[in-house]
This record gives structure tokens, sequence and C-alpha cells, in this order.
């Protein structure tokens, strides 16, 4: 039967079997850094699409450099782990991977130097994102943390507790996610998405400054949007009142793909449903996911199962 599959200190192995001690460095100050990369299944091609893989684990050593892990691997070799352990889930459907890299000591002190550190990568399945009729959004009373606080250009275990917080207070309120704002008050992200506004026909998302994840779906819709559209995207700081001025917003990331949203803070956005510019690049984009698009063959890698 198809199970999820771990790499864990060198073994392949079910996660349940794959076991840290509570005296870890990284549980206890979320001393680590993740990914996450979808293998998709294409059911007609009978096929895996691991999208733009290369790219994650290049971003994921350089926040491996914010944090002074040093590991055994370069991208090459943990892309080849990663898509063995799809290969052995033995899954025909979606496959979600979660690298982590981490302080492996067991060790109680607040530190990054003089610790072991170790990379796991575990493949599993998640329920399929749905935002049926687009997202309903707040802006969040939770600032977004800044670069000199905890870097924002890698993905650190323990920055995503100022999303978890956001992500939560918005649900708990009844909306659907939060939008966080920097100390300036400048738009950044949501809980774990990009943010991406239309205004007055220009396509606009806040700069690597305003404290964002230099996503790779992101840069994806970015390229999307040129080489398809022939639009530039103008990267620029976004003040609040311009979310209620947009013709369209929506949010981006690996695991949910291009996502509009139609209302914030109890306004609605534009008419109130996705808009055409974002319904264009979500189909683009599903399509580049399953690697059916030739133009951008560098970006796919195909596992064609057993």
């Amino acid at each position: 039967m198809p199970e999820p599959c771990a790499y864990f200190r060198g073994e392949y192995m079910n996660p349940k079997d794959a076991r840290i001690g509570i005296m870890t460095h990284a549980f206890h100050y979320g001393t680590a850094t993740f990914g996450g990369i979808n293998a998709t299944w294409d059911d007609e091609q009978q096929q895996f699409c691991l999208f733009r893989i290369k790219e994650h684990y290049c971003r994921q050593l350089n926040a491996c450099k914010m944090l002074q892990i040093r590991l055994p691997y370069t991208a090459d070799d943990m892309t080849n782990i990663t898509v063995e352990a799809v290969r052995r889930t033995g899954f025909r459907q979606n496959v979600y991977c979660r690298p982590v890299a981490y302080k492996s000591s067991e060790f109680i002190g607040v530190k990054l130097h003089d610790l072991e550190d170790d990379w796991l990568m575990i493949a599993t399945t998640l329920p399929p994102f749905s935002s049926p009729g687009g997202l309903r959004c707040c802006t969040s009373s939770w600032t977004r943390i800044g670069d000199n606080q905890i870097p924002t250009h890698g993905k650190i275990n323990g920055g995503y507790v100022n999303g978890a917080l956001a992500k939560t207070e918005a649900q708990q309120a009844g909306f659907d996610d939060g939008i966080m704002l920097t100390t300036d008050g400048h738009v950044s992200e949501g809980a774990v998405t990009n943010t991406f506004v239309v205004l007055k026909g220009v396509l606009v998302t806040p700069p690597p400054c305003d404290s964002i994840l230099l996503g790779i779906t992101r840069d994806t819709v970015m390229r999307l949007a040129r080489n398809e559209l022939g639009m530039e995207t103008l990267e620029r700081s976004i003040v609040r009142s311009e979310l209620y001025e947009a013709d369209e917003v929506f949010f981006t990331g690996t695991y949910a793909g291009v996502v509009p949203i139609v209302e914030i803070d109890h306004r609605p956005v534009g008419t109130g449903s996705p808009g055409s510019l974002t319904s264009n690049l979500q189909d683009m984009y599903r399509q580049l996911a399953l690697g059916r698009n030739p133009r951008y063959s560098d970006w796919y890698t195909i596992l064609r199962p057993d």
C-alpha cells in the first residue's frame, strides 16, 4: 500500500519511525529552516512533476547560511533524495515534500554556533488547497517580523509563529486569512503567502525590503505575467488603503498556487469575484505545475514511477 516516506539520518523510512529527542535544539528554539515542494501528479501522463525543485533547495541552503547550519548535501543531492522518496511512497496523487535543516544537538542554550546540524525530508500527502469563490481576508493586528529581527528571506521555523498568530486571529474572527503589515504600515504577506494587487491595470507586489519571503511561486507568477501576457510586475511598497482600492488581489504560494482574494476587511475587492488577470494566472500556473508548458521545461523534474 502507498505510504509516506522520510529520509532521516541517511536512510529512507516511514515518518512514524523517524524520531528526534526532546532535548533537540531546534525543537526548543526554532533553529531550523524548512521548505515546501510539490510533486504534482498528472493522471493523464502517469507522472509526477516536481516544479522548480532545485531553486527551492538553493533557497534552503541560503537560509542554512543565515542559521550557521552546515550540511554535507548540495542542491542536486537534495533533489535526488527527494525524487527517490516520492518514488518510494507509491502514491499516484499529489505528494507534498517537506525538507527541514535543523540544529540537531541535544542541548539547552540559546546560540547557533558549536552545534550539530542535520537535514531530513518527508514526502507525504495533504488535502488539496481549496478556496471556492476566493478568500475573505482581514488586515492582521500582528505586525510582520522584520528581516533584522528574524531573516525573512529564508523559511526560518521559529519565524513562522508570526504567521500562525495572524492566521489563527483571522480564522477565529471568521476570515480565511490575515494580511500582515510591516512596522511602517506597508503590506507584506499573508500567513504563508506572498501578496499581489492589481491597481489601474498594473500588477504590483511588495518589494524584498518589505519583510517578504522571496517566494518561488511569486517569481513564477512575475515571469508568467511578463512572458505570456507582456505585463511587467511593479515591485513597490503598498499601503493599506490600496488594498481597498485594488481591482484584484491574490496570494501566491507553493501549496496554494495562485489564490484570489475577494474581500478584505468586509470590503469587496473589485466586483467581489475573482478577477480576470488572477484567473488567467491561476490557470497558467496549474498547467506549469503539471509540467505541461514546454516553454518552461527547465523548471520541471519529471518522475515516472515504476
